[in-house]
C-alpha cells in the first residue's frame, strides 16, 4: 500500500470527503521537522488540515495556507531541538550563589 492508498482508506474510515496532496504534506512536514521541532511536522499537518476544513478551502487555498506555514517554518529563528530561552540550563554555581528570599522557599 502506498501513501495515496492510505489517504483514500483513511478518509473512508474517518467518513470524510477529502483530497490530500501527499507531496505537499510530506514536504511541509519535512521542512517544519528540520527547521522548528521534530514533532512540528505532525502538528503542522494537523493544523493545516484543520484550517482548510474550517475555511472550506479548495485545493488552491490549501496550497496558499501551506505556503504561509512553510514561510513561517523557513524563517523560524531557532534551529530544531534548540531550547527556548526559558529552558536553558543554569549552571549549578549560579544557583548556589543566588540570593533567595524566604518567599522563594518551597519548604
Amino acid at each position: 500500500m502506498n501513501l495515496h492508498d492510505w489517504i483514500d482508506e483513511l478518509c473512508d474510515v474517518l467518513d470524510i470527503e477529502a483530497e490530500a496532496d501527499e507531496g505537499l504534506l510530506v514536504d511541509l512536514a519535512g521542512i517544519t521537522h528540520e527547521n522548528v521541532h521534530p514533532a512540528a511536522g505532525f502538528v503542522t499537518s494537523f493544523l493545516l488540515g484543520f484550517a482548510a476544513g474550517e475555511q472550506g478551502a479548495d485545493p488552491d487555498a490549501v496550497e496558499r495556507l501551506a505556503a504561509r506555514a512553510q514561510a513561517l517554518a523557513e524563517s523560524w529563528d531557532r534551529p530544531a531541538g534548540a531550547p527556548a530561552a526559558e529552558d536553558e540550563d543554569v549552571d549549578f554555581e549560579e544557583l548556589a550563589d543566588a540570593d533567595y528570599a524566604d518567599e522563594d522557599s518551597l519548604v
